[in-house]
Protein backbone atom coordinates (compact mmCIF):
# COMPACT_ATOMS: atom_id res chain seq x y z
CA UNK A 1 0.00 0.00 0.00
CA UNK A 2 1.39 3.59 -1.20
CA UNK A 3 1.41 6.19 1.97
CA UNK A 4 2.74 9.26 2.06
CA UNK A 5 4.08 9.96 6.08
CA UNK A 6 5.51 13.24 7.06
CA UNK A 7 7.52 13.26 10.22
CA UNK A 8 8.61 17.00 12.29
CA UNK A 9 8.49 18.93 8.62
CA UNK A 10 10.20 22.01 9.00
CA UNK A 11 10.25 24.54 6.11
CA UNK A 12 11.92 27.72 6.58
CA UNK A 13 12.79 30.89 4.32
CA UNK A 14 15.34 33.91 5.38
CA UNK A 15 14.81 33.10 9.09
CA UNK A 16 10.67 32.92 8.28
CA UNK A 17 9.17 29.53 9.79
CA UNK A 18 6.71 28.74 6.84
CA UNK A 19 5.97 24.77 8.40
CA UNK A 20 6.58 24.13 11.91
CA UNK A 21 7.23 20.21 12.97
CA UNK A 22 4.63 18.82 11.07
CA UNK A 23 3.25 15.38 10.90
CA UNK A 24 0.55 13.83 9.09
CA UNK A 25 -0.45 10.44 6.93
CA UNK A 26 -2.23 10.29 3.64
CA UNK A 27 -3.36 6.75 3.10
CA UNK A 28 -5.68 5.25 0.68
CA UNK A 29 -9.56 5.01 1.16
CA UNK A 30 -9.03 8.56 3.34
CA UNK A 31 -10.04 12.10 1.91
CA UNK A 32 -8.47 14.34 4.38
CA UNK A 33 -9.41 18.21 3.94
CA UNK A 34 -6.55 20.48 4.77
CA UNK A 35 -8.10 23.55 6.73
CA UNK A 36 -6.61 27.12 7.94
CA UNK A 37 -6.42 30.92 7.08
CA UNK A 38 -4.48 32.44 3.94
CA UNK A 39 -0.25 32.52 5.12
CA UNK A 40 -0.72 29.64 7.64
CA UNK A 41 1.53 27.26 5.65
CA UNK A 42 -0.56 24.61 3.53
CA UNK A 43 1.01 25.02 0.22
CA UNK A 44 4.22 25.25 1.88
CA UNK A 45 2.74 22.05 3.93
CA UNK A 46 2.16 19.83 0.33
CA UNK A 47 4.83 21.45 -1.69
CA UNK A 48 7.46 20.10 0.90
CA UNK A 49 5.80 16.98 1.42
CA UNK A 50 6.27 16.55 -2.34
CA UNK A 51 9.54 16.95 -2.29
CA UNK A 52 9.28 20.02 -4.43
CA UNK A 53 10.70 22.37 -1.71
CA UNK A 54 13.66 20.98 0.24
CA UNK A 55 12.85 20.85 4.19
CA UNK A 56 14.75 22.48 6.68
CA UNK A 57 14.31 19.05 9.03
CA UNK A 58 12.21 16.13 9.24
CA UNK A 59 11.55 13.59 7.00
CA UNK A 60 9.01 12.19 4.55
CA UNK A 61 8.37 8.98 2.70
CA UNK A 62 6.26 7.94 0.08
CA UNK A 63 5.39 4.13 -0.27
CA UNK A 64 7.90 3.90 2.50
CA UNK A 65 11.00 5.45 0.47
CA UNK A 66 12.30 8.89 0.90
CA UNK A 67 10.58 11.44 -1.40
CA UNK A 68 13.96 13.49 -1.67
CA UNK A 69 15.49 10.14 -3.08
CA UNK A 70 12.52 9.96 -5.82
CA UNK A 71 13.10 11.61 -8.94
CA UNK A 72 9.61 13.52 -10.75
CA UNK A 73 8.40 10.85 -12.32
CA UNK A 74 8.59 8.07 -9.92
CA UNK A 75 7.08 10.73 -7.76
CA UNK A 76 4.32 11.41 -10.17
CA UNK A 77 3.35 7.28 -10.48
CA UNK A 78 2.86 7.84 -6.73
CA UNK A 79 1.07 10.53 -6.14
CA UNK A 80 -0.36 12.92 -8.25
CA UNK A 81 -0.06 16.82 -7.75
CA UNK A 82 -2.57 19.52 -8.59
CA UNK A 83 -1.38 22.94 -7.83
CA UNK A 84 -3.09 25.83 -6.92
CA UNK A 85 -2.03 27.68 -9.86
CA UNK A 86 -2.61 26.24 -13.05
CA UNK A 87 -1.51 27.94 -15.91
CA UNK A 88 -2.12 26.65 -19.75
CA UNK A 89 0.46 27.76 -22.16
CA UNK A 90 -1.68 27.38 -24.87
CA UNK A 91 -5.38 26.73 -25.73
CA UNK A 92 -4.82 22.76 -26.22
CA UNK A 93 -7.65 20.53 -26.83
CA UNK A 94 -9.10 19.19 -24.03
CA UNK A 95 -8.13 15.35 -24.41
CA UNK A 96 -4.62 16.40 -25.38
CA UNK A 97 -4.35 18.14 -22.04
CA UNK A 98 -5.73 15.30 -19.78
CA UNK A 99 -3.25 13.46 -22.02
CA UNK A 100 -0.67 15.29 -20.09
CA UNK A 101 -1.44 13.21 -17.01
CA UNK A 102 0.20 10.20 -18.86
CA UNK A 103 3.56 11.73 -18.74
CA UNK A 104 4.86 9.88 -15.92
CA UNK A 105 3.98 6.64 -17.41
CA UNK A 106 5.96 8.00 -20.02
CA UNK A 107 3.78 8.90 -22.68
CA UNK A 108 3.21 12.43 -24.40
CA UNK A 109 0.15 13.37 -25.85
CA UNK A 110 -0.54 12.14 -30.21
CA UNK A 111 1.62 8.81 -29.01
CA UNK A 112 -0.64 7.30 -26.49
CA UNK A 113 0.13 4.00 -26.32
CA UNK A 114 -3.61 2.03 -25.94
CA UNK A 115 -2.87 1.45 -22.07
CA UNK A 116 -2.39 5.48 -21.78
CA UNK A 117 -5.38 6.24 -23.97
CA UNK A 118 -7.49 3.85 -21.89
CA UNK A 119 -6.90 6.10 -19.10
CA UNK A 120 -7.34 9.03 -20.92
CA UNK A 121 -10.62 7.57 -22.06
CA UNK A 122 -11.48 7.04 -18.44
CA UNK A 123 -10.44 9.94 -16.53
CA UNK A 124 -12.21 12.02 -19.46
CA UNK A 125 -15.43 9.81 -18.63
CA UNK A 126 -15.01 10.26 -14.96
CA UNK A 127 -14.60 14.18 -15.37
CA UNK A 128 -17.79 13.81 -17.41
CA UNK A 129 -16.21 15.67 -20.29
CA UNK A 130 -16.40 13.33 -23.17
CA UNK A 131 -18.68 16.10 -24.65
CA UNK A 132 -16.06 18.49 -24.90
CA UNK A 133 -12.47 15.96 -25.21
CA UNK A 134 -12.02 17.57 -28.34
CA UNK A 135 -12.50 21.34 -27.80
CA UNK A 136 -10.05 23.83 -27.32
CA UNK A 137 -9.35 24.94 -23.69
CA UNK A 138 -9.97 28.27 -24.17
CA UNK A 139 -13.56 28.00 -25.06
CA UNK A 140 -14.40 26.74 -21.78
CA UNK A 141 -16.26 27.97 -18.58
CA UNK A 142 -14.36 27.74 -15.45
CA UNK A 143 -15.82 24.61 -13.89
CA UNK A 144 -14.75 23.42 -17.63
CA UNK A 145 -11.66 24.00 -16.59
CA UNK A 146 -11.33 22.89 -13.61
CA UNK A 147 -12.58 19.43 -14.75
CA UNK A 148 -10.03 19.45 -17.05
CA UNK A 149 -7.49 19.64 -14.48
CA UNK A 150 -8.75 17.21 -12.31
CA UNK A 151 -9.01 14.40 -14.78
CA UNK A 152 -5.43 15.30 -16.19
CA UNK A 153 -4.52 14.51 -12.28
CA UNK A 154 -6.97 11.46 -12.83
CA UNK A 155 -5.17 10.37 -15.59
CA UNK A 156 -1.58 9.36 -14.15
CA UNK A 157 -3.81 7.08 -12.11
CA UNK A 158 -1.92 7.32 -8.47
CA UNK A 159 -2.76 5.86 -5.36
CA UNK A 160 -2.58 9.34 -4.02
CA UNK A 161 -3.78 12.69 -5.12
CA UNK A 162 -2.97 15.91 -3.67
CA UNK A 163 -4.66 18.92 -4.85
CA UNK A 164 -4.33 22.65 -3.72
CA UNK A 165 -7.37 24.56 -3.56
CA UNK A 166 -9.23 22.46 -6.89
CA UNK A 167 -12.61 24.38 -6.11
CA UNK A 168 -11.25 27.83 -5.58
CA UNK A 169 -13.38 30.66 -7.86
CA UNK A 170 -16.04 28.20 -8.54
CA UNK A 171 -19.77 28.34 -8.27
CA UNK A 172 -20.98 26.30 -5.61
CA UNK A 173 -22.95 23.85 -8.19
CA UNK A 174 -19.44 23.23 -9.90
CA UNK A 175 -17.76 22.85 -6.28
CA UNK A 176 -20.06 20.18 -5.50
CA UNK A 177 -18.98 18.30 -9.01
CA UNK A 178 -15.48 18.39 -8.66
CA UNK A 179 -15.49 17.14 -4.49
CA UNK A 180 -18.05 14.56 -6.07
CA UNK A 181 -15.55 13.43 -8.50
CA UNK A 182 -12.66 13.56 -6.22
CA UNK A 183 -14.53 11.40 -3.52
CA UNK A 184 -15.41 8.75 -6.34
CA UNK A 185 -11.98 9.10 -6.96
CA UNK A 186 -10.94 7.72 -3.34
CA UNK A 187 -13.97 5.30 -3.45
CA UNK A 188 -11.95 3.28 -6.08
CA UNK A 189 -9.13 2.37 -2.98
CA UNK A 190 -7.09 5.96 -3.31
CA UNK A 191 -6.24 8.59 -1.03
CA UNK A 192 -7.19 12.20 -1.36
CA UNK A 193 -5.32 15.39 0.35
CA UNK A 194 -7.34 18.56 -0.64
CA UNK A 195 -6.88 21.65 0.78
CA UNK A 196 -9.93 24.08 1.01
CA UNK A 197 -11.23 27.41 2.37
CA UNK A 198 -14.95 26.40 2.66
CA UNK A 199 -15.22 24.53 5.90
CA UNK A 200 -18.92 24.32 5.47
CA UNK A 201 -17.66 21.62 2.02
CA UNK A 202 -14.65 20.36 3.92
CA UNK A 203 -17.27 19.16 6.52
CA UNK A 204 -19.54 17.40 3.67
CA UNK A 205 -16.79 15.65 2.16
CA UNK A 206 -14.20 14.84 4.34
CA UNK A 207 -13.19 11.60 6.59
CA UNK A 208 -10.03 13.50 7.67
CA UNK A 209 -9.45 17.12 8.87
CA UNK A 210 -6.25 18.70 9.42
CA UNK A 211 -5.71 22.07 10.60
CA UNK A 212 -2.96 24.73 10.67
CA UNK A 213 -2.20 27.56 11.96
CA UNK A 214 0.97 29.49 11.79
CA UNK A 215 3.15 27.03 10.15
CA UNK A 216 1.84 24.33 12.99
CA UNK A 217 -0.21 21.27 12.77
CA UNK A 218 -3.06 22.33 15.70
CA UNK A 219 -5.59 19.06 14.88
CA UNK A 220 -5.96 16.10 12.70
CA UNK A 221 -9.23 13.78 12.85
CA UNK A 222 -12.75 12.98 11.58
CA UNK A 223 -15.26 16.24 11.30
CA UNK A 224 -17.34 14.65 14.26
CA UNK A 225 -13.75 15.08 16.41
CA UNK A 226 -12.48 18.10 15.36
CA UNK A 227 -14.85 20.88 13.95
CA UNK A 228 -16.40 22.95 16.49
CA UNK A 229 -17.49 26.92 17.35
CA UNK A 230 -14.03 26.75 18.64
CA UNK A 231 -11.42 25.61 16.59
CA UNK A 232 -13.40 28.06 13.91
CA UNK A 233 -12.87 30.57 16.68
CA UNK A 234 -9.19 29.51 17.41
CA UNK A 235 -7.71 28.74 13.88
CA UNK A 236 -10.09 31.62 11.55
CA UNK A 237 -11.02 34.18 14.33
CA UNK A 238 -14.87 33.69 13.35
CA UNK A 239 -18.05 32.95 15.37
CA UNK A 240 -20.15 30.35 14.74
CA UNK A 241 -22.49 27.51 15.37
CA UNK A 242 -21.79 23.96 14.78
CA UNK A 243 -24.23 21.22 14.94
CA UNK A 244 -23.88 17.71 13.70
CA UNK A 245 -21.45 18.45 10.54
CA UNK A 246 -23.67 21.84 10.05
CA UNK A 247 -21.47 25.02 10.08
CA UNK A 248 -23.39 28.47 10.50
CA UNK A 249 -20.53 30.92 10.32
CA UNK A 250 -21.92 34.26 12.47
CA UNK A 251 -19.20 37.01 12.25
CA UNK A 252 -15.61 38.14 12.72
CA UNK A 253 -14.10 38.80 16.20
Amino acid sequence: MTELVVENLTFQVRGARLVDRASYALRPGELVVLLGPNGAGKSSLIRTSLGLQTPTSGRVTLGAEDVVSLNPMQRAQRVSYLPQIRPMAWPNHVRDVVALGRFSHGAAPGRLKPRDAEAVDRAIKASDLAHLADRPTDTLSGGELARVHCARAFAAEAPLLIADEPTAALDPRHQFRVMDMIQAYVAKGRGALIVLHDVRLAARYASRLIWMKNGQIIADGPPVETLTAQRLEEVYGVKAKVDNGRVELESAL
